[in-house]
């Protein structure tokens, strides 16, 4: 304190001024023995009673200090009257940081989400077999909004807890309000070999287990929405086995087995007493530069099986079940069936440059329980998509194409295509994009019947997306 550091150079100078004084040699002394002696006693006197003043002013000081009022704290400021500078103890405002203190040992907790906000004109969501008895008027949607926390435990536990307050879809009468998307425990002691339970997305389809920030089109395709299981809840073991064998070529094997209930999210009860197998393999035989540029070849495949009972939708995402006008809409089963499904992807990277495919397939087979016909018949869907995609300019302006086409294999010429044409604009990464898609779609089935209306479809979606 400043007037702690006063009255130290007080007291010095006196003492030095002392010394001074009696240090004078003899010859130079004018004055008796007496005289010098009192006028020591006097500076002496001046001193105490100088240091006298200056307790009592810090004692005062530190009574007030006492009484300030909570969340407050003293300061001293020098002010100036025109003669002389003054130092006076002020009381200020303490400003109290913000926190956010987790209750348990996590060694990392983030708190995140994003945004996602979308302009659909047009034929909305044709693409996805919206036309005719199941079309959309023009609209701004919120696509997602979701608020997300994850942690990591010393112990080797991590954690993700998510919600989503995405309006309704149109897709289930419960979809309408904050609901939970990933909500799970992982066990990560080994690489080899992670353990997880709760709810996040199957392990099903390159397209569909890609992020919802990072994809490159801004509605994933048909084919994908129609014939992957989404999110399910269940447990799941995976890898990387080569990631203590060969560390250099951790990444050239990853495995995925889970098994669930099969019947969708956030739902706490199972169809039956059967479960949903699915299991997925990825393999990078390449990752280096081609022509200075990095590079990068991934390949994937997904197989699944399900038994599933009466009442379970089994196109949960998107739309599955063949309308007479030629439409889709969600697949919810009238009677048992055994589905079993098989997938492969391709991912090539070549610098700024991106080319993704992947083709479906999905057989739905009736089961007669307890003496009850499936009450309808068995069916083959497949469908496939080719996305190709380049940065104009470097990480900032990218164009992205992509080809797809569903075949519910229903009806008689019941199949959809597409095409989609698209720009992304990354003001600042995946974090802060702009995007914009125009797509056609093509209804074989339209064609085919042309009582039922138009055949082809335009729409053009735009999104702003937010990171945090």
């Amino acid at each position: 304190m400043c007037i702690k550091k006063f009255v130290l150079r007080a007291a010095s100078g006196s003492v030095v001024a002392i010394i001074s004084f009696a240090a004078q040699p003899a010859g130079a002394q004018t004055a008796s023995q007496a005289e010098r002696l009192e006028k020591l006693e006097h500076a002496v006197e001046q001193l105490q009673k100088r240091n006298a003043e200056l307790e009592q002013e810090i004692g005062s000081l530190k009574k007030q200090a006492a009484v300030a009022p909570e969340g407050k704290m003293k300061k001293t400021k020098v002010t100036y009257d025109g003669k002389a500078y003054v130092e006076k103890a002020v009381v200020e405002t303490e400003k109290l940081p913000v926190y956010v203190q987790q209750r348990g040992p996590e060694l990392k907790l983030v708190l995140g989400g994003y945004i996602q906000v979308n302009f659909e004109d047009g034929d909305v969501s044709a693409f996805e077999g919206r036309f005719g008895l199941t079309a959309l008027k023009d609209r701004f949607r919120l696509r997602r909004a979701r608020i997300n926390l994850t942690g990591d435990f010393a112990e080797k536990f991590d954690f993700k807890v998510e919600g989503d307050f995405e309006n309704s879809d149109g897709l289930s009468s419960s979809r309408t309000a904050f609901e939970a998307t990933d909500i799970f425990i992982n066990w990560h002691q080994f690489a080899e070999a992670n353990i997880k339970v709760g709810q996040w997305k199957a392990p099903f389809g390159l397209e569909q287990i890609t992020p919802d920030p990072s994809l490159i089109i801004i509605e994933r395709s048909l084919p994908t929405g129609a014939l992957t299981p989404e999110r399910q809840i269940g447990v799941q073991v995976w890898g990387k086995p080569f990631t203590n064998v060969w560390p250099e070529q951790k990444d050239l094997l990853t495995y995925y087995a889970g098994i669930f209930n099969g019947n969708g999210r956030n739902t706490s009860i199972n169809d039956n007493n059967n479960f949903m197998y699915v299991g997925r393999l990825e393999l990078m035989p390449f990752k280096g530069k081609i022509f200075g540029q990095d590079s990068s070849l991934k390949l994937g495949g997904d197989v699944l099986n399900s038994r599933d009972d009466k009442g379970t939708n089994i196109s949960q995402t998107l739309n599955l079940l063949v309308n007479a006008d030629g439409s889709l809409s969600p697949f919810v089963l009238p009677g048992a069936d055994e589905r079993t499904a098989w997938s492969v992807d391709t991912w090539f990277n070549l610098g700024p440059f991106d080319l993704i495919g992947e083709y479906f397939q999905e057989k739905v087979n009736g089961r007669t329980v307890n003496g009850m016909p499936p009450g309808f018949a068995d069916f083959t869907t497949n469908g496939y998509y080719i996305t190709a995609a380049y940065f104009l300019i470097p990480k900032k302006l990218q164009a992205a194409v992509r080809w797809e086409d569903l075949n519910p294999g229903q009806m008689g010429n019941d199949g959809i295509h597409s095409i989609t044409g698209g720009l992304n604009y990354y003001i600042h990464g995946d974090d802060l994009k702009l995007m914009i898609n125009y797509i056609h779609t093509w209804s074989d089935f339209r064609e085919a019947n042309p009582q039922f209306g138009q055949d082809q479809f335009d729409e053009v979606i735009a999104r702003a997306q937010l990171m945090f």
